[in-house]
């Protein structure tokens, strides 16, 4: 069975149900942690009572600087919404790490950005070397991937689309809401990937709901086009796409032709004057509330609740 892991800045716990124990390790990175597995079974097994999990700070699980690594249109509902038709090609793009923060922090909105957008994904955190040129088979994940975590693709569309800049629209600080869980897997567990449901409300409003069964590239495959050109290490973390509903949303097709004919200034202007009237954007005050699990609570990565602040 999968174990849940709680980092907080007093060190490591175990969770379980509504208290947690603390992991007896040295470990200070998730890549130390990870390797200090019999430790973590310790914790696990400990007749330690524990300590409530709320009266914890989280942390992200994942410690940082790390490789954060992130798949575009992975899910058939976020093709949809994109407006894309046919077979879409696989494509990754970077994160900074310094975007990684905390469950429960708030997503800071930069004073140019006005359309703050939201995008839950499945994280994997690897817990080993993958090398270029390595071929991941389904029945070989768990020999890569320890672990998994909750996070949100926080993104600036504004900055995304005028630009054509995934790196900076999507690196602010606290733009990688992580956790609150580490979720190591034991390789039976793997087999429950695709059980796996996304769930992301605003302010109580679900938005996005779908299961992993909506990929259009899974996992393993997703690791062996990875390993053509880029390596990871143990702590590095891979966000595996979104699923529909985020707030952007491709027009109708006969006002994208429309579009493609106009001034790149003159198109923009228009097509953000009709997303102002998008009521879906992340604005200060408002709470996201993101979850992954398997129906039957067999894997379970907790719930993330981030704040959405203005910058000062």
């Amino acid at each position: 069975m999968s174990t849940n892991i709680l980092r907080t800045a007093d060190g490591w716990w175990v969770v379980r149900g509504d208290r947690a124990v603390p992991v007896d390790t040295k470990a200070v990175t998730t890549a130390e942690l990870i390797a200090d597995r019999g430790a973590v079974r310790e914790a696990a097994r400990s007749a330690d009572t524990g300590t409530p999990v709320a009266d914890l700070v989280a942390l992200s699980p994942v410690t940082t600087p790390c490789r954060v690594v992130a798949q575009m249109v992975n899910y058939r509902s976020h093709a949809r919404d994109s407006g894309f038709t046919g077979d879409i090609p696989p494509a990754f793009f970077r994160k900074a790490s310094g975007s990684v923060s905390g469950p429960h922090e708030s997503i800071v909105r930069p004073p140019h950005v006005k359309f703050l957008d939201y995008e839950i994904e499945l994280g994997l955190v690897m817990g080993a070397p993958l090398p270029i040129g390595a071929v991941v088979e389904e029945r070989d994940l768990s020999s890569y991937v320890a672990g998994l975590v909750v996070t949100n693709d926080v993104s600036a569309r504004d900055v995304q689309l005028t630009k054509t800049q995934f790196y900076e629209s999507k690196s602010y600080p606290t733009f990688t809401p992580t956790g609150p869980w580490l979720t190591l897997l034991e390789a039976e567990d793997f087999a429950h990937l695709l059980d796996l449901r996304l769930k992301l409300s605003v302010n109580g409003e679900l938005r996005q709901d779908r299961t992993l069964a909506d990929m259009i590239v899974r996992p393993a495959q997703a690791l062996t086009l990875l390993a053509r050109f880029q390596t990871l290490d143990p702590g590095d973390l891979l966000l595996t796409g979104t699923p529909g509903g985020t707030a952007l949303k491709a027009p109708p097709k006969p006002v994208e032709k429309i579009g493609a004919l106009l001034p790149p200034a003159v198109k923009w202007k228009a097509f953000f004057k009709s997303q102002a009237r998008n009521p879906h954007y992340l604005h200060q005050g408002d709470v996201v509330t993101a979850t992954i699990a398997t129906p039957d609570g067999r894997i379970d990565l907790g719930e993330q609740r981030t704040p959405i602040t203005d910058a000062k």
